[in-house]
Formats: C-alpha cells, sequence, structure tokens
C-alpha cells in the first residue's frame, strides 16, 4: 500500500516522502480501516520540523498523520461496537500515527461511527479540533453564561471552538483578519475583534476563560484579561509541570521547563488563576459527542481546502503557511 513517511527532520519537502509497504495486519482490539479521507493539523508539520522532539523521539522513516474517516474492512475479535462495512472517523493515538495512508489499524476504543450528515472528508476534519477543544473547556469547566476569548477564530480550532463554546451558552468573544471578519460572525461568535485595526486588549475585559491557541505573548496577555479565580488553557503556550508529568517528561526537561514557565506561573498566582497545557488524548466516547453535536446540527466542519492524495505535501507546506480558514483535507479516494 501507499503511505507518506517522514524520512528526517527539518524542511517538509525535503523530508516527507511516499513509499510502498505491506498492508497492516490487527490485533483483537483494533480495527483495519480503508481511509477515504485525512485531514492536516499543525501537529503534523511540526512534527516533521522537529518542533516536538522534547515529547516525541522518533525512528526513522515513520508514518504521520492523525485524523482518519474511511471504512471498516476488517475487525478484531474483540471488537463489538463496530462491524464491517461501519463509515467511521477517529484521532488515532500518537504512538500509532498514518493516516496519510491507503489503509491504518487503529484500537477499536478510539473509533466512532461518523456524523451521519456529514460526507467522509468533513468528518475526517473534526476529530483532533473538536477533541482538543472539548478536553480544553472540560478543563476549564466551561458553563453557561461564561465569557470566552477564543483566539484564531477562523482556523480549525477556532471555527470548531467558537461554535461548540456557543452550544454551551457562552459569551464568545474571538480575533481574526479583515476579510474573516463576517463568516466568524456566522458561526456565531458574539464580538468578532480585527486584529488587524483593533487591540483585542482593550475590548476584552475580565473573561472567565482564554483559550489560547496561538502561544508567545498570547499566553502572558492573557492573565491580563481574566477574573480573579479564571483560567487560561493554552495549546501552544509553555509547558506547566502537571502537563509535563502527564507527558512523562524527564525531571531535567521538567525544570528547564518550570524556569521556562516561571513569568507565566507568577501572573497566574497574581490573579489566582489555573493554567494548563492541553495535549489532547484520543477518546471514542467525546468522538460520539462531537457526532450528536454535529447531527443535531449544533457544529458544523469548515472546510478550507481539499488536496488529493498524491498532493499531500503540498497541503502540508498550506498549512503552513497560515492561510487556511477553516481545516484542509487530503482526500484519499
Amino acid at each position: 500500500m501507499k503511505v507518506l513517511q517522514i524520512k528526517g527532520c527539518g524542511d517538509i519537502k525535503s523530508n516527507l516522502t511516499f513509499s510502498e509497504i505491506e498492508k497492516p495486519t490487527i490485533s483483537d482490539n483494533q480495527v483495519l480501516i480503508e481511509v477515504y479521507a485525512a485531514s492536516i493539523n499543525p501537529i503534523d508539520y511540526k512534527i516533521v520540523e522537529g518542533a516536538l522532539k522534547q515529547i516525541r523521539k522518533l525512528t526513522f522513516p515513520t508514518p504521520i498523520g492523525f485524523d482518519v474517516s474511511g471504512v471498516v474492512i476488517k475487525k478484531g475479535n474483540n471488537v463489538n461496537h463496530l462491524n464491517v462495512g461501519d463509515e467511521i472517523y477517529s484521532r488515532v493515538p500518537s504512538d500509532s500515527p498514518g493516516t496519510f495512508s491507503e489503509f491504518i489499524a487503529i484500537n477499536a476504543d478510539v473509533v466512532c461511527i461518523k456524523p451521519s450528515n456529514l460526507d467522509f472528508i468533513e468528518s475526517s476534519s473534526l476529530p483532533l479540533v473538536g477533541l482538543t477543544t472539548i478536553q480544553s473547556f472540560n478543563k476549564a469547566n466551561l458553563k453557561s453564561g461564561d465569557k470566552v476569548l477564543i483566539h484564531a477564530g477562523s482556523g480549525g480550532i477556532g471555527t470548531f471552538a467558537i461554535q461548540y463554546a456557543k452550544s454551551k451558552g457562552a459569551y464568545v468573544y474571538t480575533t481574526t483578519s479583515t476579510k474573516n471578519m463576517n463568516w466568524v460572525k456566522e458561526l456565531g461568535a458574539d464580538r468578532v475583534i480585527d486584529y488587524k485595526t483593533e487591540n483585542y486588549l482593550d475590548i476584552v475585559k475580565y473573561v472567565n476563560i482564554v483559550y489560547d491557541t496561538l502561544g508567545g505573548n498570547y499566553t502572558e496577555d492573557a492573565f491580563k484579561l481574566i477574573k480573579d479565580y479564571g483560567k487560561v488553557i493554552s495549546i501552544a503556550g509553555a509547558i506547566d509541570d502537571e502537563s509535563a508529568k502527564e507527558l512523562g517528561l524527564n525531571g531535567l526537561i521538567r525544570f528547564f521547563l518550570r524556569l521556562k514557565s516561571k513569568k507565566i506561573t507568577k501572573q497566574a498566582n497574581s490573579k489566582s488563576a489555573y493554567y494548563k497545557f492541553i495535549l489532547m488524548t484520543p477518546n471514542g466516547n467525546q468522538l460520539n459527542d462531537i457526532k450528536s453535536l454535529v447531527e443535531a446540527e449544533k457544529v458544523k466542519p469548515i472546510i478550507d481546502k481539499t488536496f488529493p492524495f498524491s498532493e499531500t505535501i503540498d497541503a502540508l507546506v498550506y498549512q503552513k503557511s497560515g492561510r487556511a480558514k477553516g481545516k484542509v483535507v487530503v482526500k484519499m479516494k
């Protein structure tokens, strides 16, 4: 079967290659999926570039890709909730990537029947952004009436997060560029801030939660915006000590991470605030929650562009460009 593999860390185009390998076999707890679509996420190109070497060691060549939709063509003896022929979607575990391939073996507990009102391309766009958002807002204990700032409202995470927060009854601030203002408003955001003409620091005040998707200064500035005892949940900022332990990082790495996040820790303490770095984990039950939200038309996928499998490398370069409005998807068949 044909598969895209990482052959080394560095430049995207120089370190990815298409290969022919054997079709995977499955264990009693797995299903074999014929891949119909696989969406791209920033973590994909970051892994190629080596940005996650501290928390994930690679042995080359290694497969790439985490979001998938397709059809079950074989199931293990212990799999009861899925059948051959089922149309599914999943976010595969970090230790078994490879959705940019013709077939993939996946542990059945992280696989869910895809939403009935979506096609394969739309379904493949949801797992990572949906699970990341649900797990982030669960950690923040999001509730109706909360005021929330979601950075980068036109991105893959942002488009899902706006809709999800509104479905929970939150008041949503978000940031985007001038050209994306209108369609981001249509997603349900209460106050859309044009970062090219407005300073969000002057507009957003006393929110309960900041969902930080950008990192850097945006993480530090979040503490200027939250109420006392507020929460800053980040998928791009410094790794806090609790998250470092969850990732199994050794003591020396955790020591350097504590030094790196010292300023954030000080800011959080000044407001008795909670800060958490989220690294999403696959979850079949939460995929089923996403399926329910989609079928109830409370959340819809936003697709920016679709590439054929043969152009997956170009799709990763496009994702890195930051021009995408919503998700970038690779159509496998």
